[in-house]
């Protein structure tokens, strides 16, 4: 045991060493850096043998040098291009601002996280930090420390009114070497809305975080669809706080990529709050690795909770799912539903789930299941017999299984742009 807690304190010095020390901020961005790196270097950089990432092996995440990815263009359409929205385009995991629309937009204090972190008095200090900080108990995230201490880039929203046109993000990837370390942090204050769009593989090798923070009576809405570069490596983290009557609602899509580990931190701490978080992945071949982990803290009364993941997978693909519901004492009226399924193409693929309810509470109505299984066969047979050509029964029956996830977008052309990015993704893959 003594030396695998030596290899792990190694291993976060080595991941603190790697990155460029961030440009100087204010005082108590500093202190929150340090204290983020104190943290990390308290627990321990990531391995295989922790609780939390036995089914997936952090090593492609914390290697020394970043893995070559040569770009992906799939010779359509940038995600969200149609859509009406203020651009925001990161390449390599660095803002650009000539490809990038000016950041401003009626309802929205907006800047780069670099000015906020410079600013002594900063709406930002509430937040950058804080919600990472708090979702390290009680599972350590090495990788959101590491976020918070070395992130340099990123962007600081507050969101003051109901704001009808999306920020998008669009992260492009260039350098087949590239090692981007992004942080975002939005803040909505009472009664604000918005829609947050995420499109892109950012970056060879990734590690993003973004935390919100949702004021009593706002709506924060997050699309996001991962990019497609065939050996992209990517960590993700998702941190956030829902005051009273606050409403979060996440989706994400998610094909290609040799790993991607989706993590969702997400504390009720208001009453008659609403959380859901979905996602649809679909992998293709036996470098293909995708986990989400979440994990949800109810904290107050009446709160509604939704975890709903759909995989499908072939040719020794392998997917994972570590989902749980934390209802503490007090938190009565709690609804909490969980559902994570597996698609299997064939025997060589793997869906690997840990469904979780702990409950401190008796006044609850909390579930979750979990399911793997292969095709439906009675339903295959009834497309190909009403003359329906084989491989594009299949795809019907795939979309049809991902589509519950994709319900839980709000906005029905983001949605279809949603079931129409898979068709597309399936088709080619069907050529292929």
């Amino acid at each position: 045991m003594a030396a695998l807690a030596q290899a792990k304190t190694d291993l976060a010095d080595a991941l603190l060493a790697r990155h460029p020390r961030p440009a100087s901020g204010a005082r108590w961005a500093e202190e929150a850096r340090a204290a983020a790196a104190t943290r990390l270097k308290g627990m321990g950089g990531p391995v295989r043998r922790d609780e939390y990432w036995k089914y997936t092996d952090p090593a492609r995440l914390t290697a020394g040098e970043t893995p070559a990815v040569t770009p992906f263009d799939a010779g359509e359409p940038a995600v969200f291009d149609a859509v009406e929205r203020l651009k925001l385009v990161f390449v390599d995991g660095v803002l650009d601002t000539a490809k990038s629309d000016a950041l401003a937009l009626e309802g929205l204090e907006i800047e780069t996280l670099t000015d906020a972190l410079a600013t002594d008095i900063h709406w930002a200090k509430d937040v950058f930090g804080v919600l990472e900080a708090r979702g390290q108990n009680p599972v350590p995230r090495p990788l959101a420390a590491l976020n918070t201490a070395m992130a340099g880039q990123g962007i600081a929203i507050r969101v003051t009114g109901k704001v009808e046109t999306p920020v998008s993000i669009l992260y492009l990837h260039e350098d087949a070497s590239s090692d981007a370390v992004i942080h975002h942090v939005i803040r909505l204050d009472p009664g604000a809305e918005m829609t947050l769009l995420e499109a892109g593989p950012v970056a060879a090798r990734t590690n993003q975080c973004l935390e919100v923070e949702i004021a009593d009576g706002a709506r924060f809405h997050h699309v996001r669809a991962q990019g497609r570069d065939h050996e992209r490596r990517a960590a993700t983290h998702v941190f956030a706080r829902l005051g009273a009557g606050s409403v979060l609602k996440s989706f994400t899509l998610g094909v290609n990529g040799v790993l991607t580990r989706n993590e969702f931190v997400i504390e009720f701490t208001g009453d008659d709050a609403q959380a859901h978080v979905a996602g649809a992945a679909a992998g293709d071949g036996g470098d293909f690795h995708h986990d989400d982990t979440v994990f949800i803290t109810h904290d107050a009364v009446n709160c509604e909770s939704r975890q709903v993941f759909k995989k499908v997978l072939r040719n020794g693909a392998v997917g994972t799912f570590q989902g749980k519901i934390l209802v503490k004492p007090g938190a009565q009226k709690t609804d909490g539903y969980q559902i994570s399924q597996g698609l299997l193409l064939d025997d060589d693929s793997q869906f690997l789930a840990k469904p979780e309810l702990e409950i401190y509470a008796d006044d609850v109505a909390c579930s979750h299941g979990s399911t793997v299984g292969a095709l439906d066969e009675d339903g295959l047979f009834y497309l190909t017999s009403r003359g329906v050509p084989r491989h594009e029964a299949v795809d019907m029956l795939v979309l049809a299984f991902l589509d519950e996830a994709i319900q839980e977008i709000e906005d029905a052309r983001l949605a279809d742009e949603m079931r129409e990015r898979l068709a597309g993704w399936l088709s080619r893959r069907r050529k292929g």
